[in-house]
């Protein structure tokens, strides 16, 4: 079977528009604390949005993947390797997910979500989701701090998966001498064809 070795247009550009959003959240949380009082309400609020963002981009991006399929792994990849990429690419899809997921959670059971009505980037009026923001003030305050410490723990595994996503990359262009990083780079020369290992079906 003949498939594309470069992942599609749409594929590319929302691999790195949700790469630079989360990369933009993540700036965000290491500088808020420098900032001045007044400014911490503004980037908190631009942090949800960005979140709630990624989580529709990602909800596309899976779409998208269901009815396209992607390029195959090069055939000198040993099948372990090829194993853990699969494995890593699904942990980083359930983790695009649960990090907006749970930060939404958690912005649902503040209790000073009422006083402080969300507006997606300023403009569009967002809710709470209301299971969470119906719940007694005692309930949501405990809530509130769980899921704080979940949305803190997935953002720690988001950085592990994250780094050995690149490493990888890294280590099949140079290393393996693989056009791996072509596979993913706008405008890079393709779509190039080949056939299918065992493996990819």
């Amino acid at each position: 079977m003949i498939v594309p070795e470069r992942y599609t247009r749409i594929a590319i550009l929302l691999h790195w528009l949700i790469a630079a959003l989360i990369l933009a959240n993540l700036i965000l949380v290491w500088t808020i604390d420098s900032m001045p009082d007044s400014w911490q309400r503004p980037f908190v609020d631009t942090h949800k949005s960005i979140g709630i963002t990624v989580l529709g981009l990602a909800i596309m991006r899976l779409l998208w993947r269901w009815t396209h399929r992607p390029p195959a792994l090069p055939r000198s990849y040993p099948t372990l390797e090829q194993r853990l990429s699969h494995v890593a690419h699904i942990v980083l899809y359930v983790l695009i997910f649960a990090m907006p997921i749970s930060g939404w959670m958690h912005d649902s059971a503040w209790n000073g979500g009422a006083s402080h009505p969300f507006w997606l980037f300023g403009v569009i009026p967002w809710f709470r989701i209301p299971a969470l923001a119906n719940l007694p003030p005692a309930t949501k305050d405990v809530l509130h701090a769980q899921l704080f410490w979940v949305h803190q723990a997935l953002a720690y595994v988001l950085y592990v998966l994250v780094g050995l996503h690149i490493v990888g990359a890294f280590k099949h262009q140079f290393i393996d001498r693989e056009p791996e990083l072509q596979r993913m780079l706008p405008g890079s020369v393709g779509p190039v064809t080949r056939s299918r290992t065992v493996a990819d079906r």
